[in-house]
């Protein structure tokens, strides 16, 4: 019987599933990136032998820059298992300006309680007549409230 992996390693194989192999040979060349860098990659896709990595911040595009040509020498030296089927002629990096995409929620409907105070407490004991007329008009629409 056989093991995933070796499923996976099979279909990868076929031609329909070539882009496969792409996204293996990406993330084997990604990780050996230092751990910051890799977090402000937001994705990577190759194109006429050119591997594009599209940044989401100006400071990780300089970072790039800066390492650019050590990563293109240790790829020409030593190319991972998973890219040798694919060939890599040069990398580029640039950063992407657009928003990413957040997911919002739409908003239920508002529930309403039914009113469970019934208006039974005193005012008489307010003394200031504006907090008492509050008071009572509180009062009168709990108790309107509570009768419908």
């Amino acid at each position: 019987m056989k093991k995933a992996s070796d499923i996976i390693n099979l279909l990868q194989n076929k031609p329909q599933f070539s882009k496969l192999s792409y996204y293996k040979c990406i993330h084997k060349i990604e990780s050996a990136f230092s751990k910051p860098l890799q977090k402000m990659i937001k994705f990577a896709y190759i194109k006429n032998k050119t591997l594009f990595f599209v940044l989401n911040h100006p400071g990780a595009k300089q970072e790039f820059d800066n390492n650019i040509d050590s990563i293109k020498s240790a790829l020409k030296f030593v190319t991972p298992k998973e890219c040798e089927d694919i060939q890599i002629d040069d990398i580029k990096a640039f950063v992407t300006h657009s928003p990413t995409k957040n997911i919002t929620f739409e908003p239920k409907e508002i529930e309403h309680y039914q009113e469970r105070a019934k208006g039974t407490f005193s005012i008489d004991m307010i003394h200031d007549e504006k907090l008492k007329n509050i008071a009572k008009t509180i009062k009168e629409i709990i108790q309107h409230k509570h009768d419908t």
